[in-house]
């Protein structure tokens, strides 16, 4: 199935114009459409602040400072938005068929940022979210585990700087679970196009379920050649690992399957999620 359109859910942050770097570069190779989208802060989420011991006036002057400070922060989106899409010749229009040339547009709506994200990406091929800001907790972002969790779509977590290309040397994290199986269907239209194909496979990665070289000769049966590459942990890490081989592969798209284990657990004890979310250097597709 080809990429025909893209989400793209913008709060304002550094990392939105390189995730919107890697949006168009996604665009390009596919001919699809970005939908920008930035989900203001309803100022009435404030209100049930008032069982806090807040007086009507106090609750009534935070929801004014809230409403200007979404309005503002809406604005600055917007307009982050239009001077790139100006400076890349990005035609902007609402998403039709047959186009042969990337387009975009933007939306601003208001509600539950997590809520929103998860239902619009659920009539997207891939989501694309920005990658958070330093100092923050990746493994912590709403939009992102919205959209892993209650979307049924991929979500690619941006690098914090865009890479040269995307999709031309194509990653496979093999674990035989039932997530990895879902992030091979959803890379196989990249695969299909890529240079190269590599599915990544360690002892201490493997679960109960079919081998690398189960995949391989499946993926064969959809013209696509694979090498295996069996890594090892590095410094006690599986996901130190699994991108270091990522890295010696040249690859520029790693495909994976999120949460084999209970996030809570890898909250709490890390894992291969965790890692790659937090260190990765590379757009990460990842699926539930």
């Amino acid at each position: 199935m080809a990429i025909r359109k893209v989400l793209l859910p913008l709060t304002g942050t550094a990392a939105g114009e390189a995730a919107m770097t890697t949006a168009l570069m996604v665009a390009r190779r596919w001919n699809a459409h970005v939908t920008a989208l930035h989900v203001r802060v309803d100022s009435r989420d404030v209100a049930p602040l008032a069982g806090e011991g807040l007086s009507g006036a106090m609750i009534e002057e935070m929801m004014s400072a809230t409403e200007k400070e979404s309005s503002q922060r809406a604005h600055a989106v917007r307009a982050m938005f239009e001077r790139f899409v100006g400076e890349h010749g990005v035609t902007v229009a609402e998403a039709r068929g047959g186009i042969d040339h990337p387009t975009a547009s933007f939306a601003a709506v208001t509600g539950r940022e997590e809520d929103i994200v998860a239902q619009q990406a659920r009539l997207a091929d891939l989501t694309i979210v920005p990658h958070p800001e330093s100092g923050e907790d990746v493994s912590s972002s709403d939009a992102l585990h919205a959209v892993l969790f209650d979307s049924g779509r991929p979500v690619l977590i941006a690098p914090h700087r865009a890479t040269a290309s995307i999709g031309s040397r194509v990653c496979v994290a093999w674990n035989g679970t039932a997530e990895s199986a879902s992030s091979v269907l959803a890379a196989l239209p990249w695969m299909q196009r890529a240079e190269g194909v590599c599915i990544l496979s360690a002892e201490g990665y493997q679960r109960r379920g079919p081998g690398a070289p189960d995949l391989a000769a499946y993926l064969s049966l959809h013209g696509v050649h694979a090498e295996i590459v069996m890594f090892r942990s590095a410094n006690g890490s599986v996901g130190a690992g699994l991108l270091a081989a990522a890295q010696e592969f040249g690859c520029d798209l790693l495909s994976m399957g999120a949460y084999s284990h209970s996030r809570l657990r890898q909250l709490i004890l890390g894992g291969v999620t965790r890692h790659v979310l937090e260190n990765a250097n590379l757009p990460v597709m990842m699926n539930r």
